[in-house]
Order: C-alpha cells, then structure tokens, then sequence
C-alpha cells in the first residue's frame, strides 16, 4: 500500500477561512463556526482510504473525549467523488453517522480547502490555538495499518492537552502518513 506523507505546513501559519457543508446537517460551517474554542483540530479524512478505516474509530472518540473542553473540530473530505463514489457526501454521511461522529464532517467539492490547508493525505491533522496559528500538524500516532501498534492518537492527544493547558506544543512532530487526496484532474497542487 503506498503511503503519501503530509506536508508539514509552517508552524504559526493562520488557520485559512473556509465555508462547508456539512454533509450530516446541511449546515454551512465556517472557520468563524469554532470562534469560541480554545482550539480547532482539522482533520483531513476519507471513507475508503485504509490509513482513515485504521483510525476512524479514534478519531470517534476524540471527538467525545473533547466535547466541553473547548475543542472545535472538524472533519473534510476533499477526494473527487466522481473518481471514488466512496467519498460522495451521502457516503460520508453515512460514515459519521455510522461513527457516531459529534463533529461536522463536511465535503469540500472544489478541493480549494484542501489547497489553502496543503493537505496531502487521508488522513492529515492541523490543529491551531486559539489566536488561530498553527501550532501542530502531523500524525495521530505511530500506528498504521498492519504494523500492529495500538492506535492511541497519542501524538495528537499530547498537541490538544498543551493546548489546552496554554502550554507549548513539542516542536518534535512527525509526518501523518495516508492515501494521497484524490484530485481531480487540473486540481493538483503545484
């Protein structure tokens, strides 16, 4: 199975803005939506890629495990649904639902929010404090399909808890490793 690593955008970059609906409610969700958290975790993910299936149910239980602590978070899918149905907005409705997700999980048609963030995997984390500045990105833990290490979300986990302890995130942050995007044709970053 190949892998694709992310991009390990900048440290202290701004969170860019976006505007998506979310493929659950319908309702558009905004950057300005998570304007009273202490900080937004956004999560690149798919339904068919293995490296999200690998992890969806951890990423279920952050979101539980965040809800009341001051956490925004939520979930894109940028793949071009035409190339793979599997991540059409029904089927990621399903998906959250399925999941028990208590986050949006929203669908970026254009695949313009996956270029503003450099996405580049399935899936990928961004998590920024609340002055909106990158302060993590990179994986969830060491855990990977077929490695047989448990998935813990550990490193993401450590990021969110200095965050919310107004502590500095450890500058040591190692790559997210996933499907690559799916980009439609003429889409693909430069």
């Amino acid at each position: 199975m190949a892998a694709t690593p992310s991009t390990m955008l900048a440290l202290g970059t701004p969170a860019p803005d976006f505007r998506l609906p979310d493929t659950v409610s319908g309702k558009a969700i905004s950057l300005a939506s998570f304007a009273d958290t202490k900080a937004l975790l956004v999560m690149f993910i798919c339904r068919h890629c293995p490296f999200v299936v690998h992890v969806e149910r951890e990423l279920a239980r952050l979101g539980l495990d965040y809800a009341g602590k001051g956490v925004g978070i939520i979930a894109i899918s940028s793949n071009d649904a035409a190339a793979y149905p599997d991540d059409a907005p029904e089927s990621l409705k399903a998906m959250a639902l399925e999941l028990g997700f208590n986050f949006p999980l929203c669908y970026d048609a254009t695949q313009e929010v996956a270029r503003a963030y450099t996405a580049a995997c399935t899936p990928d984390f961004f998590l920024f404090d609340r002055s909106r500045r990158l302060v993590y990105r990179g994986q969830l833990d060491d855990s990977r399909p077929g490695n047989h290490k448990p998935v813990t979300g550990r490193d993401l986990r450590a990021a969110l808890e200095a965050v919310l302890a107004d502590r500095p995130v450890a500058a040591d942050q190692r790559p997210s490793l996933g499907c690559s995007i799916k980009w439609k044709p003429g889409h693909a970053p430069l």
